[in-house]
C-alpha cells in the first residue's frame, strides 16, 4: 500500500505541499513554503552491533550528541546506519528519510524516538517519502498514524551535542539522514 492510500485508509489527514528537492535542513528553509507545523529532521541510526535500528526526529537545529543519546536509550554506541539498512528496514533513499517511513517497517524492526519538542508541537512537518514535498500532521493524527504502524513513540530530551563532541555528533547532513 503507497502512503496515500495507507493515510486515507486509516483516516489520517496530511495535506501534502509540492516543493524542490531538499536533500538539507538549509535547503528545506530555502525552498519549502511556510507551513503550520514545526519541521524536523531525522536520523535513521543503528547501534554497534546492528542488532537495534533507531529512528530519530528531532529539531532541525539540534545537532544530537549521539553518545549521549545511546546511553540514555539503553543502546551503547550508535553510529548512522547505511542506505543499504535504510532501505531494507524503511523503503527509502537517504535524503527522503522521514517519520512516514514507518509504514514501510511492518517487521516493527524500527524503534522511534522523538524529540519532547516536536512530540508537544500542535503540528510537525514530514516528507511524504521523497524528498520533493512535505506533509502536515496534526498531533492527533501523528499518534494515529503511529498506532496504525504499531510504533510506539519513545519521547524523550534528545541530548544535544557540544562543540567538545565533535565526531560523535549529528548535525543533520550525511548519508541516512533527512
Amino acid at each position: 500500500m503507497d502512503l496515500e492510500s495507507f493515510l486515507r485508509h486509516h483516516r489520517i489527514s496530511a495535506p501534502r505541499h509540492e516543493h524542490p528537492a531538499v536533500m538539507t535542513c538549509e535547503e528545506s528553509d530555502r525552498l519549502v513554503p511556510p507551513l503550520p507545523g514545526a519541521k524536523s529532521k531525522n536520523l535513521f541510526l543503528r547501534d554497534k552491533k546492528g542488532l537495534r535500528h533507531l529512528l530519530v526526529t528531532v529539531p532541525p537545529a539540534r545537532a544530537v550528541d549521539l553518545n549521549a543519546l545511546g546511553a540514555a536509550l539503553g543502546a551503547g554506541r550508535l553510529g548512522f546506519a547505511s542506505p543499504e539498512r535504510l532501505q531494507k528496514h524503511l523503503a527509502i533513499t537517504p535524503g527522503s528519510v522521514s517519520l512516514l517511513a514507518l509504514m514501510n517497517d511492518q517487521a516493527s524492526a524500527v524503534e522511534f524516538v522523538i524529540d519532547r519538542t516536536l512530540w508537544e508541537a500542535a503540528a510537525i512537518l514530514a516528507h511524504p517519502l521523497t524528498n520533493t514535498a512535505t506533509m502536515v500532521l496534526a498531533h492527533a493524527d501523528l499518534e494515529r498514524f503511529l498506532a496504525a504502524t504499531g510504533h510506539a513513540p519513545r519521547v524523550i530530551d534528545v541530548p544535544g551535542a557540544t562543540a567538545a563532541a565533535g565526531a560523535d555528533s549529528a548535525d543533520g547532513s550525511g548519508s541516512a539522514r533527512s
